[in-house]
C-alpha cells in the first residue's frame, strides 16, 4: 500500500515537472514574444523574462527586435540620361509591432528584401548618372520613404537606406576619364595664363621702376651673378654694361639723308649740264638755281645757251 502510494507521488510529481517545463517559456531582452491561444492572439505582447503558458493550448512565438541589416542584391536598370547600371544597396530596419509583424504578412524580411529591390530599381529609372555618383544622400531618403511607406502597416520601421555601389560600363569609364582629364588639362591651362598675366604684370611694373633708376638693374645684375657663383658650376657670366648696349643700339640706328648735295657733273659729250634738284623751288614750281658767289643774286641763263656752272 505505501509502496503504491510512493508510485502514485513520484508519477504526480513527474507529470508536474513536464507540465511545469511545457509551460515554462523564457523570452530574452531582445525579443517579444505573441502568445496565440488556440490560433488567436491572446493578451498582450510578453515581455523578456519568465513567462508561462498552457500547454497543448497555447503557442508563444518569439519576434526579434533588434535592428536587421539586409543587403539588397544588385539591380541592373537604365538611368533617365540612357545609361546601364547596376546598383547594390543595403536596408536597417526593425520591427516595432510584433503581432502585426507575424499577423499581417507571411515573412515580413523576405517582404522587405522584396520591396527594397523594387524600389531601387524605380530609383534608378527616375535619376540621372550624376545623381548616382554625386547626390547619392538624396536617392537614399527617397529610397527610404518608398520602403518606409509599405512596411508601416506591417509594424516594421526602416532607419536607413543606403546605396553602396554604382557599376559602370567600361566604354563609360573610359568615357568619364577622359572628360575628367580634359577638365583638369582646361583648368591647368586657366591657371597658367592667370599666372603668366599676373607674372606680365609685375614685370611691367620691375622694368617701369628700373628705367626710373638705373642702379637698380645694375643690383640685378649684381645679384644674378651671386645667385649663379653660388650653385658651384662651370658657367661663365659676363655681365655687359647696360649703356654699352644703348651705344650699340645707336649706332645700329640709319643716319639721317644729307639736306644739301652738290650738282652732278656734266655730260662728256658737250651737252647741258645736270644739276641736282635740292628741294628749293619758285612759286611757280619751277627749280632755284644756285647761287655763284656769296650773297650775290642767281646766274641766269642766257636765251638759247647753256646755263653757267659755278
Amino acid at each position: 500500500m505505501v509502496e503504491a502510494l510512493l508510485v502514485a507521488v513520484a508519477t504526480a510529481g513527474s507529470a508536474g515537472v513536464v507540465y511545469l517545463a511545457s509551460a515554462v517559456r523564457v523570452i530574452k531582452q531582445y525579443e517579444r514574444g505573441v502568445l496565440f491561444r488556440l490560433g488567436r492572439v491572446s493578451g498582450d505582447i510578453r515581455t523578456p523574462g519568465l513567462n508561462l503558458i498552457v500547454p497543448f493550448v497555447d503557442r508563444l512565438q518569439k519576434v526579434n527586435m533588434q535592428i536587421v541589416t539586409m543587403p539588397v542584391p544588385a539591380q541592373e536598370g537604365i538611368t533617365r540620361d540612357n545609361v546601364t547600371v547596376r546598383v547594390d544597396a543595403v536596408v536597417y530596419f526593425r520591427v516595432v509591432d510584433a503581432a502585426s509583424a507575424l499577423v499581417k504578412v507571411e515573412d515580413y524580411k523576405f517582404a522587405v528584401s522584396q520591396m527594397a529591390q523594387t524600389s531601387l530599381r524605380s530609383i534608378i529609372g527616375k535619376s540621372d548618372l550624376d545623381d548616382l555618383l554625386s547626390d547619392r544622400e538624396k536617392l537614399n531618403q527617397g529610397l527610404e520613404l518608398m520602403i518606409d511607406s509599405p512596411a508601416v502597416g506591417w509594424g516594421i520601421q526602416v532607419d536607413r537606406v543606403e546605396i553602396k555601389d554604382v557599376s559602370l560600363p567600361d566604354t563609360m569609364k573610359r568615357s568619364m576619364a577622359r572628360q575628367a582629364e580634359a577638365d583638369r588639362e582646361r583648368r591647368a591651362r586657366i591657371i597658367n595664363a592667370d599666372a603668366e598675366l599676373q607674372a606680365s604684370k609685375k614685370l611691367a611694373e620691375a622694368a617701369q621702376q628700373m628705367a626710373e633708376t638705373p642702379t637698380a638693374l645694375q643690383l640685378r645684375l649684381l645679384q644674378t651673378v651671386m645667385a649663379v657663383a653660388a650653385e658651384k658650376n662651370s658657367t661663365l657670366v659676363l655681365p655687359i654694361p647696360v649703356e654699352l648696349l644703348h651705344f650699340l643700339e645707336r649706332g645700329a640706328r640709319p643716319s639721317p639723308p644729307d639736306q644739301d648735295r652738290g650738282p652732278a657733273p656734266g655730260h662728256t659729250d658737250g651737252g647741258p649740264a645736270q644739276y641736282t634738284d635740292s628741294g628749293s623751288r619758285h612759286t611757280d614750281g619751277t627749280p632755284q638755281l644756285p647761287v655763284t658767289g656769296t650773297g650775290g643774286p642767281p646766274q641766269v641763263p642766257g636765251t638759247g645757251g647753256p646755263p653757267r656752272v659755278p
